[in-house]
C-alpha cells in the first residue's frame, strides 16, 4: 500500500506540472527504470524550474546554496548531542595565556632576562685547571692564551674557549697493534721493529694552529727519524741492547729537531723501542744464527778462563823466582846449594834405581828389590794344614 500511495503522489504532482521533493520532475524516472523516452527541457530564454532542495543538506536545502549529494561527515558534523563542533583556538574555544606576575604584568621579560643571564654566565666564565691552558678565539681568530685560574671571556659565539691539558705526556705507538714495520739497517738487512713515542704539548698556541694535523705530522717524523738512526747502525747492534739506546735518543734529537723547525709546539719527551726482531719469513735462519754465535761465545768463554788459569800460574811462578833471587843476593853460596838439594829430592824421589859415583861405595842400589825383600820378611807366613784332621 505504501509503494501505490507513493506513485500515485508522483502521478498527481507530474499532471500538475510540479517537481518531486528531491528536485526532479514527477514523471521522470531514473535511469534503469526501463523509460527511454525524451527528456522535456524547457523553453529558451525560461529559467529551469526549481524544487525543492535536499533537505538533509547543510542549510536546509535553501535557495542559496548549490546542489550537492548529502554527505554522512556532515550529517554527523551538524547534528550531534551538543549541537555543531566548535573549533579550538576559536573565539569560543580555549584560550592560552603565559603567567603574570602582580599588577597583571607578563612574566616573559623576566623569563628572557634569566635565560640570558645563564646564557652568559656559562659561556663567559671559565676554570682552568693547575695542568692546564686555554685558548681563546673571537670569531675563528686567535685572541690570547689563559693560564691555570678563573678567566672572564665574552659569551659565545662572540668567542670560543678550547682548553688542553698540557702537562700530560701523550704516546704514540709505530706501527698500530701487530702490524709489521721493516727497517733497513746499515749492512743492508731488514729488521721487524716496533716502538713507542712518548711527547706533550710546549706551546699551545702553535699545536693548534700551526699545524693542519699535529698527530699525522708526529707520526711521520718519527718515521722519518727512525729509519734514519737505524740505518746507521748493523744488525747486530740493532738487536743488542746497547744499540737500542743509541739509537732512541739518536731519533729524540732528531724528532725534536724536525718539529722545531716546524714550529710545532710539541716536545718529544722519549723514544722506546719495544721490538727489534728478524722479519718473519727468516725467523728459523735468524735462530740457527743465534744458536750458532751462543756456541762460539761459550768456546770462547772456555779458551779466556784457560788463558787466565795460565797466566795467573805464570805470574805466580814468576813471584816465587823474584823472591828466591833476593835470598840468592844476600847468600849465594846457601842458596844454591839449598836449590840443589831441593831439585835433587824432587827428582830423585819418583825413581826406582840410584847410582852412586864414590869410593866404597855399592855402586848400584837395588833399593826396590830391598823395599820389597823387607815388606815380605815383615808378613808372617801361612800355618800348614793337618792332615789328619783332613783325614777324618
Amino acid at each position: 500500500m505504501e509503494r501505490s500511495g507513493g506513485l500515485y503522489e508522483r502521478i498527481v504532482l507530474a499532471m500538475a506540472g510540479k517537481r518531486g521533493p528531491w528536485g526532479k520532475p514527477g514523471g521522470d524516472k531514473e535511469p534503469g527504470d526501463g523509460d527511454s523516452g525524451p527528456e522535456e527541457t524547457p523553453p529558451a530564454g525560461e529559467d529551469k524550474p526549481r524544487g525543492p532542495r535536499n533537505p538533509w543538506l547543510p542549510g536546509g536545502g535553501s535557495e542559496d546554496r548549490g546542489r550537492r549529494s548529502a554527505n554522512i561527515e556532515d550529517l554527523f558534523r551538524q547534528r550531534g548531542p551538543e549541537g555543531p563542533k566548535r573549533r579550538l583556538g576559536g573565539p569560543d574555544g580555549p584560550q592560552f595565556r603565559l603567567p603574570t606576575g602582580p599588577g597583571g604584568r607578563s612574566l616573559l621579560p623576566i623569563a628572557l632576562g634569566a635565560i640570558a643571564l645563564i646564557w652568559i654566565g656559562l659561556s663567559s666564565v671559565h676554570q682552568v685547571a693547575p695542568r692546564e691552558q686555554a685558548i681563546v678565539t673571537t670569531f675563528g681568530k686567535y685572541s690570547t692564551t689563559l693560564d691555570p685560574g678563573l678567566h672572564v671571556t665574552l659569551p659565545w659565539p662572540f668567542q670560543r674557549v678550547s682548553v688542553e691539558n698540557v702537562s700530560e705526556i701523550r704516546s704514540i705507538r709505530i706501527p698500530d697493534g701487530t702490524a709489521e714495520k721493516l727497517i733497513l739497517t746499515g749492512d743492508q738487512n731488514l729488521v721487524d721493529l716496533s716502538y713507542l713515542i712518548r711527547w706533550s704539548i710546549k706551546d699551545l698556541k702553535q699545536y693548534q694552529f700551526q699545524l693542519a694535523d699535529p698527530l699525522d705530522t708526529l707520526r711521520e717524523v718519527g718515521e722519518a727519524a727512525m729509519r734514519a738512526s737505524v740505518a746507521e747502525h748493523e744488525l747486530d747492534r740493532v738487536l743488542s741492547g746497547a744499540g737500542r739506546a743509541d739509537i732512541e735518543q739518536s731519533v729524540r734529537s732528531r724528532m725534536q729537531a724536525i718539529l722545531d723547525g716546524y714550529r710545532s709546539g710539541i716536545v718529544v719527551q722519549g723514544i722506546e723501542i719495544q721490538k727489534t726482531d728478524p722479519p718473519e719469513q727468516v725467523v728459523e735462519a735468524f735462530k740457527d744464527v743465534s744458536a750458532a754465535q751462543q756456541d762460539a761465545n761459550a768456546a770462547m768463554n772456555v779458551a779466556r778462563t784457560y788463558e787466565q788459569q795460565l797466566l795467573a800460574k805464570a805470574q805466580g811462578d814468576a813471584a816465587a823466582f823474584n823472591r828466591i833471587y833476593e835470598e840468592y843476593r844476600l847468600a849465594p853460596e846457601v842458596t844454591r846449594r839449598r836449590l840443589y838439594y831441593e831439585t835433587m829430592e824432587s827428582v830423585l824421589s819418583n825413581t826406582d834405581k840410584t847410582i852412586v859415583e864414590s869410593d866404597g861405595v855399592t855402586p848400584y842400589l837395588p833399593l826396590p828389590e830391598v823395599r820389597r825383600r823387607a815388606q815380605q820378611a815383615a808378613t808372617p807366613a801361612p800355618a800348614p794344614a793337618n792332615p789328619a784332621a783332613g783325614g777324618r
